[in-house]
């Protein structure tokens, strides 16, 4: 009947971890049952039991060069500065030029 409807159900053997993964957190589930159901092309993916664990992911800022260069470059501050300026406005590039204008 299921394949009638278009739908089939398989277990997907021996799974030994699923991991979620989130901007800001990643969820672990250590040994859970996974099985995907295919509806009419879609596959849906079931996870069940299994032990989960939760931890927050630190977000790494990667600030390209030629963006420190520019906010350098636009408020006549050195490099260092200029890097600074962007970590603390978490890459805006605005916000740093700003920020260094306004330190005078």
């Amino acid at each position: 009947m299921m394949q009638r409807m278009g739908l089939s159900m398989d277990a997907v053997p021996e799974v030994e971890q699923v991991i979620i993964k989130t901007s800001g957190k990643e969820i672990v589930i250590e040994e859970p049952e996974v099985a995907v159901l295919d509806v009419q092309g879609q596959r849906i993916f079931q996870i069940t039991g299994g032990k989960i664990s939760e931890k927050a992911v630190e977000r790494k800022l990667v600030i390209p060069e030629e963006d420190v260069r520019l906010v350098a470059d636009q408020t006549g501050k050195s490099l260092e500065e200029a890097r600074k300026a962007l970590e603390e406005s978490e890459g805006d590039l605005a916000k740093a030029i700003l920020l260094l204008q306004s330190k005078g």
